[in-house]
């Protein structure tokens, strides 16, 4: 997709803050953390969120499972406890058309999501 904000990040056109990267995935820095700790891991593959992935991307969801939860070790929160968030379309509160999960941490998380 060559609109897409995530696309753009991982070809290098826009600029990030990246902390992770590898011939699949890309993490970086949230631009409006939410956090102290506030990383994205994007797919470099477009999918539009996780409702779009096939049987097929089972290796690579599990691949960004393990990846977030070495950059919350990295970032100091391993075990203090974190959270790992995707939104899914419209009602999910989905702002980005492209696969992406939430890691968030350095502070204690309310239990309820809104």
């Amino acid at each position: 997709m060559d609109d897409c904000l995530f696309c753009r990040i991982v070809r290098g056109e826009l600029p990030s803050d990246k902390v992770f990267e590898n011939e699949r995935l890309l993490a970086f820095r949230d631009i409006n953390p939410i956090a102290p700790v506030h990383i994205l891991v994007v797919p470099k593959k477009h999918l539009t969120s996780l409702a779009a992935a096939g049987d097929e991307d089972g290796a690579l969801l599990g691949e960004i499972l393990l990846v977030l939860r070495d950059l919350a070790a990295q970032a100091g929160v391993g075990a203090s406890g974190y959270r790992v968030v995707t939104n899914i379309g419209a009602d999910g509160a989905q702002q980005v058309e492209h696969l992406h999960f939430h890691l968030l941490g350095g502070r204690k998380l309310r239990a309820r999501l809104e």
